[in-house]
């Protein structure tokens, strides 16, 4: 969003309009941040699945295919130049620059995964698109990142959280439908998932 005076009167004189972009990146990098689908499961039912698997056909088919698809991806054991090569091949068929390529296929492995998925190229948008829409290709060909993003997210956590005696609370923004913030209220002690690592 800009900040120039004639900008800043046109959003106090409608205030339907959010946001004023004049940069097509900024608006979609904007659309992707509100873009999470969430599945929001009421603390009833997840007492109610956990006293009885027959339940489980109640809970969101979208929570139930993530859910599967972490623990998938998670066991599989691949090998690493083989799953960065199918990668930069899928790459090269989908317009992502070649510098970006070259860099990832020559320097993945002197890189931390959370440095590669912070750096402003594809991998974050391409993983977060994938998780979204539950494409599966994608996620299949991301796989490895995913697992290494994991597990080291994990790591940090673990070695974080020793070091804290008490919880911290971070926040993140996010928009929602006037339905997505009722369902958000009415799970409350429930569960709330979405698909996507997030930046906090």
């Amino acid at each position: 969003m800009t900040s120039t005076k004639e900008h800043v009167d046109f959003l106090y004189k409608y205030l339907q309009i959010q946001s004023i972009y004049t940069q097509l990146t900024k608006v979609t990098k904007s659309c992707e941040h509100d873009a999470i689908p969430m599945s929001f499961i009421p603390k009833r039912e997840t007492s109610e699945v956990a006293s009885n698997r027959r339940n489980l056909d109640q809970l969101p088919p979208s929570y139930m295919y993530s859910i599967i698809f972490k623990d998938i991806v998670l066991e599989i054991d691949d090998d690493g130049a083989k799953s960065i090569n199918t990668l930069v091949i899928y790459c090269r068929q989908h317009e992502i620059p070649d510098i970006q390529i070259n860099s990832l296929q020559s320097t993945y492995h002197q890189k931390s995964a959370v440095w590669w998925y912070s750096k402003s190229m594809f991998l974050h948008g391409m993983l977060n698109r994938a998780l979204r829409m539950l494409d599966m290709e994608v996620m299949i060909k991301l796989g490895f990142f995913i697992r290494s993003l994991h597990l080291q997210l994990k790591q940090l956590h673990q070695e974080q959280s020793a070091n804290f005696q008490q919880a911290f609370t971070v926040y993140r923004g996010q928009e929602l439908s006037q339905q997505d913030f009722q369902n958000l209220c009415n799970s409350k002690g429930g569960l709330l998932s979405f698909n996507n690592f997030l930046s906090t």
